[in-house]
């Protein structure tokens, strides 16, 4: 049985940060499972304080859990009455940059940042992205469905760790005239 959504279920909804970061995730990645150390790692909160907001978000049946051995997975509830219309809030509130922040965090990368005349608050159909570190192969779909949503192109340069570290290093004039520009951090330091 859903539940109706009454005017208690919303202030309840939106009273904590921890909350409003797990929606972010969750909702942007609807499809897939995550554990409370997970999720506490990737938006980078307490585990516990964590753990409460997705008990608390589970009662309002905006998420549900299931267990596999001994870990307990949680995910977004797509048959929530809520779900489309707080995905469209989290879109419309976070922006192109909140849900690229979510997606560099999932990715494991160590930083991320906006560059290029976006950075530069012009506005354009094309948005400039650079990744440094990220695990997760599937960034290209991710990015595909990003574009979608926003009705942006996503250009994007992956580097991995070391990678970035050599260049850097060396004094690469092309990476030293991009960290050199006007740009939007998403995570980590440069």
């Amino acid at each position: 049985m859903v539940k109706q959504p009454t005017g208690e279920t919303l202030k309840m909804l939106f009273s904590s940060t921890i909350r409003a970061d797990l929606l972010a995730l969750l909702l942007n990645s609807p499809d897939e499972k995550f554990y409370v150390r997970e999720i506490a790692t990737l938006i980078r909160k307490n585990p516990s304080g964590v753990k409460r907001e997705l008990d608390n978000l589970e009662k309002m049946g905006i998420v549900f859990s299931h267990k596999v051995a001994n870990l307990k997975y949680f995910q977004a509830n797509k048959t929530s009455q809520l779900f489309s219309e707080l995905k469209n809030l989290i879109a419309k509130s976070l922006g192109l940059p909140g849900a690229l922040k979510t997606l560099a965090r999932k990715s494991g990368a160590k930083a991320a940042f906006l560059y290029g005349p976006y950075a530069e608050s012009e506005d354009v159909g094309t948005v400039d992205l650079f990744i440094i570190g990220a695990t997760s192969n599937n960034i290209g779909a991710s990015l595909k469905a990003l574009e979608d949503e926003f009705g942006k192109k996503i250009h994007y340069t992956l580097l991995d760790d070391s990678e970035y570290k050599v260049k850097k290093e060396k004094g690469d004039i092309d990476l030293e005239k991009l960290l050199s520009g006007k740009r939007i951090t998403l995570i980590g330091r440069i």
